[in-house]
């Protein structure tokens, strides 16, 4: 069960057998059901989770019940609400499964003694949070430099597994769009 998040974890930092097993002692296996919440706005996020099997999306919902979705987690990625997560205060992201999904999780205290005590895996955090931090910054320069239509190719042309995975709608709550703009903008691309 922890095969694809030590060979992500290896893929940054190169571990012994010996501290993957150390590792091993401070995670746990969740499961989700699609549909099931791993996250509700307003509580305090108080864990990481990396994606073994499945997919999930954090977002947000306004005053109109309109979904906004900020990230989507398939395998091999983690998904958590982050500023929560650093500081304690509630929520403002709803993280549930797209499909039923399998999880390793690691509790903030688990990360924060892994932190002290592990400088590999400290590195490989802040290698993650890089990552991170870069995905968004070029996600915002696409949003305020692209068109739509250069938007969605560029999304597509990055996460084509996505696109085949997540219905349209939730892709289209992600770009900012409806869900007819999305098909508009579709068939354009379409027709060219």
């Amino acid at each position: 069960m922890y095969s694809l998040f030590f060979q992500n974890l290896n893929s940054k930092v190169q571990l012994t057998e010996e501290e993957q097993e150390q590792i091993k002692t401070y995670l746990t296996l969740k499961k989700l059901r699609k549909k099931q919440y791993l996250l509700q706005e307003g509580d305090v996020c108080k864990m990481i989770a990396f994606v073994e099997k499945g997919a999930l999306r954090a977002y947000s919902v306004d005053e109109n019940s309109n979904e906004h979705i900020i990230q989507f987690g398939l395998e091999g990625w983690t998904i958590s609400d982050l500023y929560s997560f650093l500081t304690g205060e509630p929520a403002t992201y709803n993280i549930d499964a797209i499909e039923d999904s399998e999880l390793v999780i690691i509790s903030k205290s688990a990360h924060e003694e892994l932190l002290q005590t592990m400088p590999k895996y400290e590195t490989f955090t802040r290698l993650n949070i890089t990552g991170a931090y870069l995905a968004m910054q070029r996600r915002l320069t696409s949003i305020i430099s692209s068109s739509v239509e250069e938007r969605y190719q560029e999304f597509i042309a990055l996460y084509p597994h996505i696109a085949q995975r997540v219905p349209q709608h939730m892709i289209a709550s992600y770009m900012g769009l409806t869900p007819e703009t999305l098909s508009r903008i579709r068939k354009r691309i379409s027709s060219k």
